[in-house]
């Protein structure tokens, strides 16, 4: 199966296609923090491939250098990142690069095209925070690069991956485009919103997944497929548990950091295995002593009560505590991780800017998510390593599909390609 990855991010949906042995002719993106990390993971599949992840794991050790990795995997002067935004200026750049890739692994045709372009401007929470300004916001339209590149080399299906507010966007003008351009380049499209709470995934993360054929002829009944439904037996401690304890403002990285063995769910999701023993990136960000006690408050009413703490109960119990006079505004501002639930709430892209949303739910630790327990909370396996500073890498595993839903998907469509 020869993929195509357009709008790549850090390469959630592509790594469900690399499990399952796909060949990748670019992974086109516009942030070059998303392609290091991209980068660093083809070089994690290319090392796997030849036996060779003792290399793979000195890097996570710190033992040799990201170029030297590259170099080692043979990734270094590979242009299968392609760090290039997409546009009228840059598709035949792109186009002429995707084409050479085919030519050097000597493989004839794309099969498949993966991908979604940014969905700030379909996302319910977007629309809100960007207002008026939504509808002449030039993502709306990168939808047609995705169809040129579709028209460009004929695979003979796509995925299409976007947010829930994809339908309701412009009261459902921009939908109806997408659908039309599609139709009109010769392909046939259905679409469910799935949840990744059935793929194996602990966390109620919606998204639209659109399938698409191309067209044979019009006798053929095209249907959705039906993706494998993983039973969920566990729940939001079992993500945690094994992590060391921690503080805000804190690094803990190496080899033996665990707190205890693997646990079946971490094995079952492809997180962690019984021999993985190093940790990476269990980094938490700094919170002055006023959210610290705002955590406490929170973490405290939910693991007794069973409720969420709002703003404005927080202002009566605690007037110290509160920086904004309207209090009604900031309802949802802070939110707990539940432990004892089989999914947590959507894990975002802005949780880079704050870690309000995202609040640990061990008292004694006072603090948001690391950047490891919300990359495990989007099923990305720990040797998984998210190049770039620490903001970006919380927006990259917030904007990702969650790889063990994406697997689910890849499995499937192995079988239709």
């Amino acid at each position: 199966m020869t993929v195509l990855d357009l709008f790549s991010g850090a390469g959630g949906l592509s790594e469900g296609f690399f499990r399952v042995g796909a060949t990748f002719v670019g992974h086109v993106e516009a942030d070059a923090h998303a392609c290091k990390t991209l980068r660093t993971r083809t070089a994690y599949w290319n090392l796997k491939n030849k036996n060779k992840l003792n290399i793979y794991y000195d890097y996570l050790l710190k033992k040799i250098t990201t170029e030297e990795l590259w170099d080692k995997a043979e990734v270094k002067n590979s242009n299968d990142v392609i760090n290039i935004p997409i546009s009228d200026d840059s598709f035949d750049e792109i186009t002429k690069i995707i084409k050479q890739n085919l030519k050097d692994k000597n493989i004839k045709k794309v099969d498949l095209i993966i991908g979604g372009p940014p969905c700030q401007a379909y996302s319910v929470i977007g629309r809100a925070r960007m207002k008026e300004s939504v509808k002449c916001d030039p993502r709306n339209f990168l939808y047609l690069y995705y169809v040129r590149f579709l028209i460009t080399f004929k695979p003979k299906m796509f995925i299409f991956e976007n947010v829930p507010g994809l339908r309701s966007a412009s009261n459902g003008k921009h939908f109806e485009d997408i659908k039309r351009a599609i139709d009109d380049a010769g392909y046939h499209m259905e679409l469910k919103e799935l949840i990744a709470s059935d793929y194996g995934v602990l966390q109620a993360r919606k998204r639209i997944i659109i399938v698409g054929w191309k067209k044979i002829n019009k006798q053929i009944n095209y249907e959705y497929p039906e993706f494998e439904l993983i039973e969920n037996k566990y729940t939001i401690k079992d993500v945690l548990d094994d992590l060391p304890i921690t503080k805000p403002d804190n690094m803990i990285e190496g080899l033996g950091k665990y707190r205890t063995k693997t646990n079946q769910y971490l094995i079952d999701s492809n997180i962690r295995d019984k021999k993985f023993n190093i940790l990476t990136q269990h980094e938490t960000r700094m919170h002055n002593s006023r959210d610290i006690e705002i955590y406490k408050e929170a973490i405290n009413l939910w693991n007794k009560d069973r409720k969420r703490l709002s703003y404005k109960d927080l202002a009566k119990k605690r007037p110290e505590l509160i920086t904004h006079k309207n209090i009604t505004s900031f309802t949802n501002r802070f939110n707990v991780i539940k432990a004892n639930e089989k999914a947590s709430h959507t894990i975002l892209a802005h949780m880079a800017m704050d870690g309000h949303y995202y609040i640990h739910p061990d008292i004694n630790q006072h603090r948001s998510l690391s950047v490891r327990e919300a990359a495990r909370l989007q099923s990305f396996p720990d040797d998984f390593y998210f190049e770039g500073p620490r903001t970006s890498q919380f927006r990259q595993i917030g904007n990702a599909v969650p790889p063990k839903m994406a697997e689910q998907i890849a499995k499937k469509i192995k079988e239709l390609v």
